[in-house]
């Protein structure tokens, strides 16, 4: 049955979307509009803002030292990205292509971190990557058999095992962010790949392309779009992630979500926090707006 214009049933659409847009007006829009308005205010006392329309804290907002914390932050979510692509589309691929028996438990294993809270499974992790977590325990495992070899044939062993630092530097922001944000990469990805035609892959094998070629020809420019969107979703939260930097970050790990917080909380600057706050996502606006004018090109281009 075709789609029928919303503008021939007013009443019942209204009816239908009228409590979703209100909620979003009263818990989205007008919050983000008083934000949008401190950016334009002065502290004027411990916890009274004055909207002056002053543009100070929007230069402030663009001085380097801000920029180049907010570039830092783009080039990480960008690379957390990039993992969780090359990592998350092998995976989206086997479950597409796993039996009906075992495709609802493996995406079952894709979705079962969402059950427990962010904090627990940071503090799992950290716990992880300790100086005398699982992941040394293991290396210092590998490294005394290694100078028990040595011994073995006459050698002289090796050194103490000294714990590598994998907490605290940007490594173990770049591993916290990418092990938050996987399931967002493979679930997109699945989506998409689970209404390709798999008759064309098929066809690509039997006419001589081996599985690279038809995965770079065949698969990836279906999956375009599934690929799009799970950029998007992975890149915007990590461009914003604050809890993976702050606790599994040092001094010089910090991200621009970090510099918002400690703005609003310890420097008690409000206004100057908004106005990092919406450079922020003024940022996230112009990538939604680039992957849009994309979307429609090659929608343009398919016709």
């Amino acid at each position: 049955m075709a789609l029928q214009d919303w503008r021939l049933h007013k009443r019942p659409f209204a009816a239908i979307a009228g409590a979703p847009i209100l909620w979003l007006v009263l818990f989205f829009v007008v919050p983000m509009g008083i934000v949008w308005l401190y950016s334009f205010g002065q502290n004027v006392g411990p916890a009274d803002i004055a909207i002056t329309g002053t543009l100070d804290n929007c230069k402030r907002a663009t001085e380097w030292l801000y920029l180049s914390i907010f570039f830092k932050s783009l080039a990480v979510a960008a690379l957390v990205t990039l993992i969780c692509l090359v990592v998350g589309f092998p995976v989206a691929m086997a479950i597409t292509f796993a039996s009906e028996k075992w495709r609802p438990w493996l995406l079952l294993g894709i979705m079962l971190p969402f059950w427990t809270n962010l904090l627990v499974r940071t503090y799992a992790l950290m716990t992880v990557m300790g100086g005398n977590g699982y992941a040394n325990r293991g290396l210092g495992a590998l490294w005394n058999g290694a100078s028990w070899l040595k011994t073995l044939v006459g050698l002289q062993p090796l050194e103490a095992w000294t714990p590598v630092q994998l907490l605290y530097n940007n490594f173990a922001v770049v591993v916290g962010l990418v092990y938050v944000h996987l399931p967002f990469m493979v679930l997109p990805l699945y989506s998409a790949l689970d209404r390709l035609d798999r008759s064309l892959i098929e066809a690509s094998l039997d006419l001589g392309a081996g599985h690279l070629r038809t995965l770079t020809r065949i698969v990836m420019p279906l999956a375009a779009p599934g690929i799009a969107a799970g950029v998007m979703i992975t890149l915007i939260p990590a461009l914003g992630a604050y809890l993976t930097p702050d606790l599994m970050g040092g001094t010089d790990s910090q991200m621009i979500a970090n510099v918002i917080e400690r703005q609003f909380k310890r420097a008690n600057d409000w206004p100057f926090g908004a106005a990092l706050s919406f450079l922020l996502i003024y940022a996230m606006f112009i990538l939604v707006a680039l992957q849009s004018l994309r979307s429609g090109r090659t929608a343009k281009e398919a016709r």
